[in-house]
Order: structure tokens, then C-alpha cells, then sequence
């Protein structure tokens, strides 16, 4: 039996972060959050509609947390993969990312996609029309592989082309059931792949994770200063929440042609690119992936674009930014991709 938007389960996504308040009003701009111990009564709840229903509201810690914690007590290493905007081929790159991990047979690697509108994650892995199953443990994830299994609301949802539109509780909810009641077992590798910008999503799996310990974070640029201006605030963004960031890749850092296996730039670094901020923020440099048109065309038909092209200069920078991401996580290199480099 797998979960479904059409008819009822027992997962109720109306109130998904222990009773949250319903408010009467949207929150403004600084709103310190209606679970927030200063709800109702910090400066920027004066005159607001909801400021009675959040001051009343119970507050303390999440009951589900220490759930949370003991589900993912056998979970190795966790990672998120970051962008501060759309477009720079993040979810891309927490595939190959996963595909990486998962080329050495003794690992295990689960893929969680918190793309809640916009989930890419299951076409990109080649599963796009599978479901999850509800057994009396939880949640199975859906494997790709024996050693890879990836869990995503797309795999929930009636069509592949409906939507999603909910509002932040309910997004939330989702993420917690993720990590609460899936079944991911003993994983070497959670990679946890992100929607775009500092949002929502990124704040519930912080604080959901937290207790659990969390590896770091990869963020994922492009070289042009447009993409590195929204990085800037994602680095941002993980110091405030006191997540660490592991290094920040490159990605689309030149073009590679797939006849004459030459590569160019197509996206030029005005302002040095990620290298040169990678610098000035004092964080490591994990490596710059060039684009190769066989990547797109690996994700379209969910295949492993490190099994499928092996020689395009591309894989070889991906695997360079697994070993890096692996030594940033104290994983002894040895053990990472011994299946393409053994």
C-alpha cells in the first residue's frame, strides 16, 4: 500500500510541527516564528493579527526530535547539498553525488529530495514511476540500486505532472515524516538535496537534523557573479544556522565538447567564480565540474552518467569533488569510488 494525495492515511500534514497555531494572518518579514519561544511578545509581534494565538501557543522543544534522532542513529554521514538559486545544477549533482558514494558496493547511500514543489530527483534516478510502501516499520524507500535508495514526494503523488501547493506547515511535516518514519536502515551516506534559496525547508531540515549531527554542507554555484551573489547568502545562511559548510563546488565551469572532448568557457568567471570566493569566505574549494551536454541526457533517461562516460573530463572532476567532499567529512579516500578507480 503507498501513501497517496487522493485518499486519506494516517499522516496528518495539516498539523505536522507539534500543534502549530493556526493563524489568522500571513507572518511578516521578521517574524520570530509562532514555535519560537519570543512568539507574541518580541517587538516584531507588536500589532499583529496572530499576535494572541502565537503568544498562547505551547512552547519547547519538539516531542518529535528525539524520534528523529534515534531513526537516523544509524545513518553515518549526513550531507546537504545547497544552491542559493535555481538553475546551477544542484539536484544534478546530489545525484552523481549519491552515484559516487554508492559505486562502492560496501557502502550504502540513501537520497532524500526536500524539492517538496518541485521534485526532480526520482526522473533523475530512473524511478520516476515507483511508489513507497508502508510496512509496520515506516516508510520503505524506493531503491535504484541494492546499495542506493531514494525518497521523494514524487513518488506520492497521483501524475507526474501535478503539483504541489502547499504552504510552509505543511511542507514541514513532509520533511519530518521523511526522516521520522522512513525506513532507511544502516546508511553510510544520507545526501540530502534542497530546493533553492534559505527558505522553509532548509530551516525544518536544520532543526529536525540537528540533534542527529549533520556532516556539513556542499553549496553548488555557477561561475557567473549573479549565481555567486545568492551563494554568498546560503554561506550566510549556514553560518547563522551553525551548519558547516564542507566547500562549494563549481558547477558549469566551462563546456566540454562531447566529439572533440575540448573544453571552453561559456559561463565566464567576471568576478574569479567560485574558487576565488571559495577564498575570501575561508571555505574549501571542492572543484570545478565543466558542463557536458551526456549529463542532461544521462539524467533524462535516469542513468548514472559516471557508469555511462567514464572518459568525459566531467566524471573525472565529479569524482575529484567526491574524494574532496569524502576527506571533508573524515572518510578515508581509500573507500570512496573504488569501483571506478580500482
Amino acid at each position: 500500500m503507498a501513501p497517496s494525495f487522493e485518499e486519506p492515511t494516517q499522516v496528518d500534514f495539516d498539523a505536522p510541527l507539534k500543534a502549530a497555531p493556526k493563524l489568522v494572518a500571513p507572518e511578516p518579514e521578521h517574524c520570530p516564528g509562532p514555535e519560537s519561544q519570543q512568539a507574541g511578545t518580541a517587538d516584531s509581534c507588536a500589532g499583529c493579527p496572530n499576535q494572541k494565538i502565537c503568544a498562547s501557543a505551547p512552547k519547547g522543544p519538539d516531542p518529535d526530535i528525539p524520534v528523529i534522532t534515534s531513526r537516523l542513529s544509524s545513518v553515518k554521514h549526513k550531507l546537504l547539498v545547497l544552491s542559493g538559486k535555481g538553475g546551477v545544477g544542484k539536484s544534478t549533482f546530489s545525484t552523481m553525488l549519491a552515484h559516487g558514494f554508492a559505486s562502492n558496493p560496501a557502502h550504502t547511500v540513501g537520497l532524500m529530495d526536500t524539492d517538496i514543489c518541485g521534485p526532480s530527483i526520482p526522473k533523475m534516478m530512473g524511478v520516476e514511476d515507483e511508489t513507497i510502501h508502508v510496512t509496520a516499520e515506516g516508510w520503505e524507500p524506493v531503491w535504484v540500486s541494492e546499495n542506493l535508495g531514494v525518497m521523494s514526494v514524487q513518488f506520492m503523488l497521483p501524475g507526474r505532472d501535478d503539483a504541489v501547493i502547499w504552504r510552509g506547515p505543511k511542507k514541514n511535516g513532509l520533511i519530518k515524516k521523511f526522516l521520522m518514519d522512513v525506513t532507511w536502515g544502516e546508511l553510510d551516506f544520507l545526501v540530502v538535496d534542497t530546493p533553492p534559496g534559505t527558505s522553509d525547508e532548509h530551516l525544518s531540515v536544520n532543526s529536525f537534523l540537528k540533534n542527529s549531527g549533520v556532516d556539513g554542507a556542499v553549496v553548488v554555484s555557477t561561475p557567473q557573479e549573479v549565481s555567486l551573489l545568492d551563494v554568498r547568502k546560503e554561506i550566510d545562511f549556514c553560518r547563522k544556522a551553525g551548519i558547516r559548510v564542507l566547500g562549494i563546488v563549481e558547477n558549469m565551469s566551462g563546456f566540454v565538447c562531447p566529439g572533440c572532448k575540448t573544453e571552453s568557457q561559456i559561463f565566464r568567471a567576471s568576478t574569479g567564480g567560485a574558487r576565488r570566493l571559495a577564498e575570501d569566505e575561508k571555505i574549501p574549494f571542492l572543484g570545478a565540474v565543466p558542463l557536458d551536454p551526456r549529463i542532461g541526457m544521462a539524467c533524462d533517461h535516469g542513468e548514472s552518467f559516471l557508469d555511462a562516460y567514464p572518459e568525459s573530463p566531467a566524471c573525472r572532476a565529479i569524482r575529484g569533488v567526491v574524494k574532496r567532499v569524502a576527506e571533508e567529512m573524515g572518510v578515508e579516500v581509500g573507500d570512496v569510488l573504488m569501483e571506478v578507480d580500482g
